[in-house]
């Protein structure tokens, strides 16, 4: 378990700039606009409030001394976050950690610019790490052949790698890591808890479970004396079995969130997202998309004559 100190914190308040809020180049691709479109932040459930844009997630936990934030959307997403951020009552400046789902521009590419308007450490997988701070996927992620042009991001200068099941701490807040590679190899689900009045439910942050590649990545092939498809397995089975009230995605869709909104608009009687057995669902099916594809991968394999 590790404690961000006082000293951190500190210092990030020092170094939190002055305003406008001073965002990277926009990236340029065929969904960027559509993905980046605007959404209005809104609580969760507790101290949990969606900040991101239209189908790219960036999540807050609140804090009277400080917040986590998890994910950065694109390089044109962090002006949104940050002034979603705003339109809760909170401050940028007042965010003291981010996190990462995965290191793909989508995800991560906002994440060097909310750091300086926050002053933050930033944390991800030691995969991710390494990818966050290069601004590029490792060689050995799905979409890596994709190339530099479509896939690189403004790089973080120190991003700190986290364990396995390492738990952060800001102050009254936790967040734990748990590595679930497959979309990614530094792919990372978080944890926390959020509470209202007595009642504390487990939240997850559950990375993007879709066997998605460049052409001629097979997920069948052993790299470095590992095949991905085994440690993607063992991912979906991860995020299956772990304490579950409220499931949260990268992106939105991949939970129903407009259908969630437009019943809590109705006035439902329960919170949409409250919903324990979303984790063992969404990991199924991410099992059914990866054991799809495998399939497909061995369908295409030229029998020996």
């Amino acid at each position: 378990m590790t404690v961000l100190s006082a000293v951190v914190i500190a210092a990030a308040l020092l170094a939190a700039p002055k305003r406008p809020f001073a965002a990277d180049p926009p990236k340029k691709c065929d969904d960027c606009a559509k993905w980046n479109a605007p959404r209005a932040p809104f609580r969760v459930y507790g101290n949990t409030y969606y900040v991101g844009v239209a189908e790219l997630s960036a999540i807050l936990i609140t804090s009277d001394a400080g917040h986590i934030l998890i994910d950065g959307g694109l390089t044109q997403s962090a002006p949104l976050i940050d002034a979603n951020i705003r339109k809760l009552g909170f401050r940028t400046e007042d965010v003291k950690l981010i996190v990462n789902s995965h290191a793909h521009f989508d995800h991560a590419g906002g994440i060097a610019a909310l750091r300086r308007a926050s002053g933050a450490m930033v944390a991800a997988s030691t995969a991710g790490a390494r990818a966050i701070q290069s601004g590029m996927p490792s060689p050995d992620d799905p979409q890596y052949a994709l190339g530099r042009a479509f896939m690189s991001f403004p790089p973080v200068g120190s991003v700190r790698p986290v364990t396995d099941g390492e738990t952060l701490i800001v102050e009254t807040l936790t967040i734990t890591a748990h590595h679930t590679p497959g979309h990614t190899p530094g792919s990372t689900t978080w944890t926390w808890k959020s509470c209202e009045e007595t009642i504390c439910l487990n939240m997850v942050y559950a990375d993007s479970v879709t066997p998605v590649s460049a052409p001629g990545f097979r997920y069948l092939d052993a790299r470095n004396g590992a095949v991905p498809a085994d440690a993607f397995r063992n991912s979906l089975h991860t995020i299956a079995a772990l304490p579950c009230d409220v499931l949260l995605a990268p992106h939105p869709a991949f939970i129903g969130i407009d259908e969630k909104l437009e019943k809590r608009k109705r006035g439902a009687a329960k919170n949409p997202f409250i919903d324990p057995g979303a984790c063992q669902a969404y990991a199924a099916t991410g099992l059914a998309s990866l054991e799809k594809r495998l399939q497909d991968e061995r369908a295409a394999v030229t029998p020996k004559r």
